[in-house]
């Protein structure tokens, strides 16, 4: 199961601290951490998987995959710059958010308007016509967020392994 983790390429201790203890929790989980390669909570996440076994995917905004962080196993080049972070978030069946700046904002975005499950941790909040949105679950741990993380996406695989019906037969949304 893929869990994006996304935040800003530079973060406080913190926030370091947090994301590593994510990735630890998700590598323990079984999960493969998704993110977007780079420093800070980003470098973060990998480093706590990596401790714990864990395997790394970083989606990397340029063509050279050394600047991925030594905690990256397997890095994507993309070239698309911040186009990437659709490619982050596509990649993954939940999404955690730790901090950020506009481009974590800009993955969160992706993932909400895509049916992705995010979970936010001390991150953005979003207003619509002046009333709170709560589209971003809002926990206050490492283990509130894996626990959720885990959790949408193990059903969202339990969704999509689901038989489709056979060709001729109703289902319940053409009745």
């Amino acid at each position: 199961m893929n869990i994006a983790v996304i935040g800003d390429s530079s973060c406080s201790a913190e926030e370091a601290r947090l994301a590593e203890t994510i990735g630890e929790m998700l590598a323990q989980r079984g999960a493969i951490v998704v993110c977007g390669g780079l420093g800070g909570v980003m470098e973060a996440v990998c480093r706590g998987a990596k401790s714990r076994g864990g395997l790394t995917v970083g989606i990397l905004p340029g063509s050279d995959a050394s600047m991925a962080n030594s905690w990256v196993d397997i890095p994507v080049v993309t070239g698309l710059g911040e186009a990437r972070n659709a490619l982050v978030v596509k990649s993954a069946r939940a999404v955690i958010a730790i901090g950020g700046g506009y481009g974590t904002l800009s993955e969160l975005a992706f993932a909400l308007k895509s049916g992705i499950p995010a979970i936010g941790v001390n991150t953005w909040s979003l207003s619509r016509d002046g009333r709170c949105d709560d589209s971003i679950i809002r926990v206050d741990s490492a283990t509130q967020a894996v626990d959720k993380a885990v959790a949408f996406a193990r059903m969202r695989e339990d969704d999509e392994a689901a038989p489709l019906p056979k060709a001729g037969t109703a289902t319940t949304a053409s009745q």
